[in-house]
């Protein structure tokens, strides 16, 4: 879900590159200098284009840290291109070699459970006591099971699908109440507005098929409930069921040029924020991770839902989402006992409270986070919202990075009205089958 960027490589902390001379293996000596290297895709990590850590990367400001106390450790971040399948392909060919990260931070769900083979089980690593304070972990565990594997640390409490909308544009369309009840109810105010001010009332930038996939699995889920996705994965339910078509339907339908942008099939996700940030909608398609962006740019201007159900959905409650983080050891790593050391640090509650208060986008994944560290009314509302909730761990978390690829690219066909919904379910279910053999 993020621009794709220039691969970028970076030393942590004061940049100090070593040399290979430099580096050993984790070895006998505990004091052997160690080159601790990760692989991020700007999950934990954030650099400015000359390849600097920005001011609130929390990965680098945490390996700073760490290095203070472990004189011998360098820790190494490589912040991969933004291309979730090509960082993919990239660490599977690393990992087949036996020469990839010491760490690789990857999303939850699917695309760790695809590796499985690649990572250390962290059920000893992190202290029980520690885990058990832990939310989120059925996301990172082996076929999603209470007692699979631990194939990561699942870091923050999660982002989850939301409907930004502007105040000011609306009241002054004269839609007094924006804040809809059904996902039916949102498209009436969306037509109020276009037809009162002659515009498209919903920025959308679906090139990749992204905002499909929000809403797709957000609109299923009000229909099948907490479990919607790893029952999919599961085979307990279907991919190709009428609450999947149904849900398809819905987004090919919601594509008309009176509620959209005429370019909303071309425009790219990177360079979604910009249309809604400079009011040419009111509405906007993306997920809580923007609230420092809308914060800063609108202020008290701007508004938040989680996307709408259909009406006479289940469960009209629904927030999609969670968890998306994920931080792994892998089996075959050069310095595993500084990376079992690098992540029981992050496991640390004060380490995780740092998390959020440098970005501002998730609270902490710890049961115990300090909340006082939220500052942003957007995020301290959502917190609120999100114990009311049905969470439902959404598709493009949950299936095989095979299978979510291709459900962005028919989240952006059916749109554009070049699939029907029931050919992309059959399509999902059958790319599903043939992952899972």
């Amino acid at each position: 879900m993020r621009k794709l960027r220039t691969v970028v490589t970076i030393a942590a902390a004061a940049g100090l590159l070593i040399g290979a001379s430099a580096c050993s293996s984790s070895g006998s000596d505990p004091n052997a200098k160690q080159q601790l290297l990760i692989w991020d895709t700007g999950l934990l990590g954030a650099v400015n284009k000359d390849g600097s850590a920005t001011s609130t990367s929390f990965l680098h400001q945490a390996a700073k840290d760490f290095q203070a106390d472990h004189k011998n450790v360098t820790v190494k971040i490589v912040e991969q291109g933004g291309d979730i399948s090509a960082n993919a392909a990239q660490f599977k060919a690393a990992s087949i070699a036996g020469n990839g990260p010491d760490i690789h931070i990857q999303y939850t769900g699917g695309p760790t459970l695809a590796f499985s083979k690649y990572f250390e089980n962290l059920d000893d690593v992190i202290d029980k006591s520690q885990l058990s304070n832990f939310a989120g972990l059925n996301t990172v565990r082996k076929g999603f099971s209470n007692d699979g594997s631990l194939l990561a640390l699942p870091y923050g409490a999660g982002t989850y699908f939301t409907v930004w909308y502007n105040k000011k544009l609306l009241s002054g369309a004269g839609v007094s109440d924006p804040v809809p009840s059904t996902w039916e109810d949102m498209i009436a105010k969306g037509e109020e507005y276009q037809q009162k001010t002659g515009k498209p009332a919903f920025h959308v930038a679906n090139l990749e098929g992204y905002v499909g996939a929000w809403v797709v699995a957000a609109l299923a889920a009000g229909q099948l409930g907490s479990d919607a996705f790893t029952d999919m994965y599961t085979g307990k339910t279907k991919i190709d069921s009428s609450a999947m078509t149904k849900a398809y339907q819905a987004w090919q339908d919601f594509n008309k040029p009176t509620l959209v942008n005429g370019d909303a099939g071309e425009l790219s996700n990177g360079d979604a924020d910009t249309g809604f940030l400079k009011g040419d909608a009111p509405y906007y398609f993306s997920g809580t991770w923007g609230d420092s962006t809308m914060k800063e740019a609108l202020g008290d201007d701007v508004g938040w839902f989680f996307i709408p159900m259909l009406k006479g959905a289940k469960h009209p409650d629904v927030a999609a989402g969670g968890p998306q983080v994920a931080v792994s050891i892998t089996k075959y790593a050069k310095h595993k006992d500084a990376a079992k050391e690098f992540l029981q640090y992050l496991a640390e509650p004060k380490v995780q409270d740092l998390y959020v208060k440098l970005n501002q986008k998730e609270g902490s994944s710890n049961k115990k986070g300090d909340t006082s560290v939220i500052d942003n009314p957007l995020l301290e509302a959502q917190t609120t919202a999100l114990k009311k909730a049905t969470i439902v761990f959404p598709f493009d978390n949950v299936m095989p990075q095979s299978v979510i690829d291709l459900y962005y690219r028919l989240d952006a066909s059916t749109f554009l009205g070049t699939t029907t919904p029931k050919d992309a379910v059959k399509q999902l279910q059958a790319a599903l089958t043939a992952e899972q053999g």
